[in-house]
């Protein structure tokens, strides 16, 4: 433990609670236009506290969302997002513990050469890859469709290397007892290892679960009808209105909507999280 000075111990706190203010202040301006109507947002300066029309704004963005973009409910973008979202999320987790399960556990030839053309697969994320990525999609009808929105999305090099280094990592007794307990690979792997690995699940959990609510270029492509559109999407298009004002007050009330599924996730895995991030568990 580093000892302080009372000088130095309220210097580091006050820059603590300024960085806080930072990135707080957005967020709470955001959160004060919403609860306002449009009139209000607009004059200068705008107010910079909340306003009395917190549930009308809410509810309208919920339930029809923004008029001057005829976008869907917010309710369906955010539904389209959590599925996208939770789909890659689980998606990435399940094809890669078998992945690095087979790697690790199965000998075979060119063991480790497909490993290293999976790890080679990180130089091609889906922005690289996206014109044959959309072409073979599209052959397959998969337009406007979940299975579009997540399959191209699900491999994951990056979950497969870090698994693999923790099945790694487990002392091979544990192996040799399974088998001369009668228990065969699928069952030292759902009774042994992924119990083992909850904390890096949970913590890859909350890292994919944010990629894929944050997926914009993918869902821009693929989706044109509107009640396959995700959050982010209906957001921009909430503020491409031309000459048209755009209903701020919806729009503030849509982003702050946005925020708290990551947010969910994040607080309520976060014990996890950092166990995952900072400790092995053998």
């Amino acid at each position: 433990m580093i000892d302080q000075s009372p000088w130095e111990r309220i210097f580091t706190h006050g820059v603590l609670i300024l960085g806080c203010l930072i990135v707080a202040f957005p967020v709470y301006v955001t959160f004060v236009a919403s609860t306002h109507s449009i009139e209000d947002i607009i004059q200068v300066p705008m107010p910079l506290l909340p306003g009395g029309h917190l549930i009308d704004n809410y509810w309208t963005a919920l339930t029809s969302g923004a008029d001057s973009a005829g976008n869907a409910p917010v309710g369906v973008m955010m539904l389209n997002s959590l599925i996208m979202a939770v789909t890659i999320a689980v998606g990435k987790i399940s094809v890669s513990i078998l992945a690095a399960f087979a790697i690790v556990y199965f000998k075979f030839p060119f063991r480790m050469f497909f490993f290293w053309m999976i790890f080679v697969t990180l130089m091609l994320p889906v922005e690289v890859r996206i014109i044959p990525t959309y072409a073979v999609i599209s052959d397959l009808g998969m337009l406007d469709s979940y299975a579009g929105l997540t399959l191209p999305l699900i491999a994951s090099a990056t979950a497969t290397f870090l698994f693999r280094q923790f099945f790694m990592t487990v002392p091979e007794e544990l192996f040799h007892a399974a088998r001369i307990d009668g228990a065969g690979p699928i069952r030292f792997l759902c009774s042994i290892i992924i119990p083992m690995s909850r904390t890096n699940i949970a913590a890859l959990f909350v890292i994919l679960f944010i990629y894929g609510w944050n997926q914009y270029l993918w869902p821009l492509l693929i989706t044109t009808r509107e009640d396959m559109y995700t959050i982010l999407i209906g957001i921009n298009r909430m503020l491409n209105v031309g000459d048209d004002q755009a209903d701020w007050h919806i729009i503030m009330a849509t982003s702050i909507l946005a925020m708290i599924p990551p947010v969910i996730v994040v607080v309520s895995m976060q014990k996890l999280f950092i166990k995952g991030m900072t400790e092995t568990e053998k």
